[in-house]
């Protein structure tokens, strides 16, 4: 017999009728009653008025029952909260019951009733269950007190919940475990202090990998969540976590596999990437990732979504599973499309005429958005993989050779990204191109060959016929197309004057008279001008060199990747988002990223390795590195104070205007108590230094910002980033009600607080200082300190930009121990390696050291080579990147070489200049 003749009933007074029934003395009466109750609530019916008599059967030892009671009060309690009181005698007394069952389901229930009148009455209840004989009623306790902290944080924290959850993940039954840890995970995501309620240990990580190979799959997924948390004390104990986790890999579950994975490419980073133990590890996580994509499309969606992340990070793993990523017939589009976007991230040369023949392949389908996208993968192959480019074009003409409309579209505007990589060599085609101008309907392929016109308009002949059949419908045309279009018609008239002029001041007037689109106009005055006034300069514009393209599959910001790694199994590895972009308050956890493996050479071996080469052509220093002379003092304590007066800023303001040093933050000389015999022993001059302060600069003059002039800077105060701004009124009226915005950048910075600037009269000025907070969205910038802010009031918003001082990123805790610098800089590729040359430097290599020390550049070690003086340094970004640095000086010479090496070479260029206007500084 089913339950469904309870949801059929549609009787008048059928309230009434329940109530008479939940007051039978018939048990069984009883309990068909309660079961149309919850029938009726199920399907939206308010059976709230029954509240009173329903909660008078809880007094049952029937455990059907009272589990349907209870659904009914977690239901309708939180609107009933006065009634709910009733049912706290029956929890207090149910935690008690001899069955655990019903012990667990009380409990259990109490932590669903989110109502704060009754919540006091539980902490006894919950504190018996927690140390209760039953493992079935201690892993249900621990899931409550998770819960009771989403009600009340202080009442857990006082009552002592904590300590005894903390207690539970040495119990003997592994659920429990398990459940401890899910419940202190979600109380640590909750916490709004953000630091870790438990310290991770190795004992307690024991602990968790011996619970790890007993409990269900979904605690395995929370244990697994914490140990991705941990980091091992050296090399051996992070090898001895990964072989005790292997085994996950081979799990049925495709969540414990992936939560494993991501635990092992944590570790993975520990490890000495040359080590067979590495190599071996490696090659083991090939199969289970491959396995996942024998599942159901959604599941392989997901794991494709992760793989996507991982081949970005270590494409040696997938290296040689090319096949696995060729597309079935029968795959979903969005399963298609991710393994077409993994296939080109591992195309190379070795395997570029399996991927090409299968791209080739897809390029038959009769799905066009795959279509579109397999001819598109044949263009990045060809930019990817230089050997294969001709074979790729070859490809690409026999596709427009098919005359299939979409495709010969796609392949135009891939083969004008292959004329930007290979300039003068496939040009050959463009005959070929041109038989096809007809056909082109859509925007981007009509730009692209416009464009290819254009570039190419001296080895067409007919070039002026072909652009000015493209001027004929020229309002009709898609902005893109017209700017193309002007573009084009301008490079051909520079190149053939003589019988272009009449074309050029068509396309001229069409852009700047008959044009409502600002960006075309705008285009079209500057053309003109610039013809018509120095035609030289028109043409050292508008034919320069163009930069070659790159390869454009590796989106992602290195440190975003690295965040992402530590999100893998999770909803970011799917969004390939950071869960700040997507998840809304204290819920987004703290930011992650990958270990550095400063922390994994601290045993024996490497400490032996005097053969290394860490910086080129200079092996024989290297041995010696680790017995090298510190030379860089302490930091002075007051590097915050700020300058001894406003000459000294405008000082340093007419020197950046005049393109000398920057100003410098000074302060009296402190008395050497106990470092001057230290000094004397090093060589070194002991002197005071603080941090560079750059002077403010107009970021919004008055005439843009109507009447609102804004003047500011950065600097670094405090191991934070601050904005010090001046606001000026130079309007009529008073502004007020002003807010700041910063726009998604590369370092995450957002507003730490509220921008508070009085209300400003008209010719009064205000002085701000706003601290920046490092955890915002993230988004790659060029340059990467560049920051886009917008400021409102109440007259408008005004928007601007501006580059973050480079030196003020740099923190306070970037000094790397000497070995770690000597096993980290050998790890970091040679082709990571970056140099650049120093000019005006004032100073010798002591005083060097101390301006650099001051602003957070830690000298690791100085020697003195054939004469040269050699630092070798280290400093850390707020973004978690670490740069090793070394400098060569010559004693007496202003100038000198640094080499930088760092896993995010981007980074370079702001280091670069942070650096020189360090150097460069007097003291």
């Amino acid at each position: 017999m089913t339950d469904s003749k309870y949801f059929t009933t549609t009787k008048k007074g059928e309230i009434f009728e329940l109530k008479s029934e939940l007051n039978s003395d018939k048990k069984e009466k009883k309990k068909e009653a309660v079961k149309k109750v919850i029938a009726s609530m199920t399907v939206g019916k308010d059976v709230s008025a029954l509240f009173p008599d329903v909660v008078n059967c809880m007094q049952t030892d029937n455990l059907e029952l009272k589990k349907l009671v209870y659904l009914y009060l977690m239901n309708y309690a939180k609107s009933q909260p006065d009634m709910a009181i009733m049912a706290v005698n029956t929890f207090v007394k149910d935690c008690e019951d001899s069955n655990p069952l019903i012990r667990a389901l009380a409990v259990r229930t109490m932590g669903c009733i989110r109502v704060d009148k009754i919540t006091e009455y539980l902490c006894e209840p919950l504190r018996k269950c927690l140390k209760d004989e039953d493992p079935y009623v201690r892993k249900t306790a621990a899931v409550c007190v998770a819960k009771l902290y989403d009600i009340s944080s202080s009442m857990v924290e006082d009552q002592g919940f904590l300590d005894q959850l903390k207690d539970l993940l040495s119990d003997s039954n592994p659920m429990v475990v398990a459940n401890a840890v899910a419940a202190l995970s979600e109380i640590n995501e909750s916490s709004a202090s953000g630091q870790p309620l438990v310290e991770l240990n190795s004992a307690t990580i024991n602990k968790l990998l011996t619970a790890l190979n007993e409990c269900t799959e979904w605690g395995q997924v929370f244990i697994l969540d914490s140990l991705a948390n941990y980091t091992p004390k050296d090399e051996r104990e992070a090898q001895s976590i990964c072989e005790r986790i292997t085994p996950r890999l081979a799990h049925a579950n495709a969540a414990v596999v992936l939560s494993a994975i991501k635990v092992l490419m944590k570790l993975l980073e520990i490890l000495s990437s040359d080590s067979d133990f590495c190599a071996t590890l490696t090659k083991k996580l090939a199969p289970p990732l491959v396995t996942l994509l024998s599942s159901e499309p959604e599941v392989q969606y997901v794991a494709l979504r992760n793989i996507n992340l991982i081949v970005q990070k270590r494409p040696d793993i997938l290296k040689h599973e090319m096949k696995v990523f060729f597309v079935k017939y029968n795959d979903p589009i969005y399963v298609k499309l991710e393994k077409l976007d993994i296939m080109i991230r591992l195309a190379n040369q070795s395997n570029i005429a399996q991927v090409l023949s299968e791209l080739k392949e897809y390029a038959t389908e009769v799905d066009v958005d795959f279509v579109r996208k397999a001819v598109r993968a044949i263009g990045r192959c060809a930019i990817k993989v230089e050997p294969s480019a001709e074979r790729c074009v070859s490809t690409l003409l026999e596709l427009i050779q098919t005359k299939v409309n979409y495709v010969v579209q796609e392949a135009i505007v891939v083969i004008k990204d292959i004329f930007r990589k290979y300039p003068n060599k496939y040009e050959s085609i463009i005959s070929t191109l041109c038989e096809n101008l007809d056909t082109l309907d859509e925007p981007e392929a009509r730009a692209s060959m416009v464009w290819i016109i254009g570039e190419y308009a001296e080895r067409i002949d007919n070039a002026d016929e072909l652009l000015d059949s493209f001027l004929e419908g020229f309002q009709d045309e898609n902005a893109q197309v017209q700017l193309q279009l002007l573009t084009a018609v301008v490079k051909l008239f520079l190149k053939r004057p003589a019988d272009t002029q009449e074309l050029v001041q068509h396309v001229l007037s069409l852009a700047t008279q008959d044009s409502d689109n600002p960006d075309l106009r705008d285009r079209g005055f500057i053309y003109w001008r610039l013809l018509s006034t120095d035609p030289a300069a028109a043409k050292e514009v508008v034919l320069a060199d163009k930069p070659l393209i790159s390869e454009e599959t590796d989106l992602l910001e290195p440190t975003l990747l690295d965040e992402l790694i530590c999100h893998i199994a999770s909803l970011a590895s799917v969004y390939h988002k950071p869960p700040t972009a997507f998840v809304e308050g204290r819920s987004a956890g703290v930011r992650k990223s990958l270990p550095n493996r400063t922390i994994a050479h601290t045993n024996d071996e490497a400490t032996t390795s005097e053969s290394a080469t860490v910086i080129p052509n200079q092996e024989s220093l290297i041995g010696d590195l680790l017995s090298m002379d510190i030379g860089a003092p302490v930091a002075a304590s007051n590097v915050s104070q700020p300058p001894q007066s406003n000459v000294d800023l405008l000082g340093g303001g007419l020197d950046i205007l005049l393109g000398g040093p920057p100003a410098v933050e000074t302060t009296p000389a402190v008395q050497n108590t106990g470092n001057g015999l230290l000094g004397d022993i090093f060589g070194i001059t002991t002197q005071t230094t603080t941090m560079i302060a750059i002077p403010k600069i107009t970021w919004l003059p008055a005439e843009k910002g109507k009447g609102l002039e804004i003047q500011g800077t950065f600097a670094r105060r405090g191991s934070g980033v601050y904005m010090d701004m001046t606001f000026t009124n130079k309007a009529m009226q008073a502004m007020s009600a002003f807010a700041i915005q910063l726009n998604k950048n590369t370092f995450g910075m957002v507003p730490g607080a509220p921008l508070q600037v009085p209300s400003l009269p008209p010719g009064q000025t205000a002085e701000v200082s706003l601290k920046l907070s490092i955890s915002g969205p993230i988004m790659r910038m060029e340059p990467i300190n560049n920051l886009q802010i917008a400021i409102k009031n109440n007259v408008d918003v005004f928007y601007f930009a501006c580059l973050v001082h480079g030196h003020t990123l740099f923190t306070e805790d970037g000094q790397l121990d000497k070995r770690v610098f000597l096993s980290t800089w050998k790890e970091i590729p040679a082709a990571n390696e970056v140099q650049y040359t120093l000019s005006g430097i004032v100073g010798n290599a002591d005083a060097i050291a101390a301006k650099m020390t001051a602003n957070n550049v830690f000298t690791i070690a100085k020697r003195n080579v054939e004469g040269q003086d050699m630092l070798y340094q280290s400093l850390k970004l707020e973004n978690n990147v670490w740069a090793l640095l070394e400098l060569k000086l010559t004693p007496g010479s202003s100038e000198g070489t640094l080499s930088l090496k760092s896993r995010s070479v981007e980074v370079a260029p702001m280091i670069f200049t942070a650096y020189d206007m360090i150097i460069k500084s007097s003291f």
